[in-house]
């Protein structure tokens, strides 16, 4: 599963910076306006995104959850005042900071995780990952929501998307190596 879960947080980064090219495509006010959705503007959204993400890199790297908690909350505020440029260039950088650190991890290796929400529990790091990814995908599914509300066309995002544009061949002849001059996302 580690090549997997590592293909699945490249996803991730991608369907994120995916999300992050269309909202500059709008205009800048879309960013900041308030909608009914879990959180009230796409930059609170994203906001919340990567206070979350950050939070989880510090579990991932050997923070305890409360701590890492702790540390993350206070950058809640400053997403919802980023500009779209300050967002995307956050999100740069966590996804090298990611991307370096799951180069190097043993993604089978366990932790107990105290989560002050749900307790206890002994999870692999690859688990850890994954929730990463879903926790990613379900707000990028709330802002197709959002931008919908406001008028505007999201943009598709979606895993096999990601599968269908990655440029490197699946030895496998899984749907890795389809290119993305083959597929009609729409």
């Amino acid at each position: 599963m580690n090549n997997t879960t590592r293909n699945m947080l490249r996803y991730h980064h991608w369907a994120n910076e995916t999300m992050l090219t269309r909202l500059q495509e709008l205009p800048a006010s879309v960013f900041h306006e308030e909608t009914l959705s879990s959180y009230p503007t796409l930059s609170a959204t994203l906001g919340h995104m990567y206070v979350v993400d950050h939070m989880w890199y510090l579990v991932l790297t050997g923070t305890d959850m409360s701590a890492a908690l702790e540390q993350s909350m206070p950058l809640l505020p400053l997403g919802s005042e980023w500009d779209l440029s300050q967002c995307s260039a956050r999100f740069e950088e966590q996804k090298q900071q990611y991307t370096e650190w799951i180069e190097q991890a043993d993604l089978t290796q366990t932790m107990m995780l105290n989560n002050p929400y749900a307790g206890v529990r002994e999870l692999a790091l690859e688990e850890m990952v994954l929730q990463v990814v879903n926790h990613g995908t379900y707000h990028r599914g709330n802002m197709t929501t959002m931008l919908r509300q406001l008028g505007y066309p999201s943009v598709m995002n979606d895993y096999i998307l990601y599968l269908y544009q990655q440029s490197e061949p699946s030895p496998s002849g899984s749907l890795d190596s389809v290119r993305s001059s083959d597929c009609n996302p729409s």
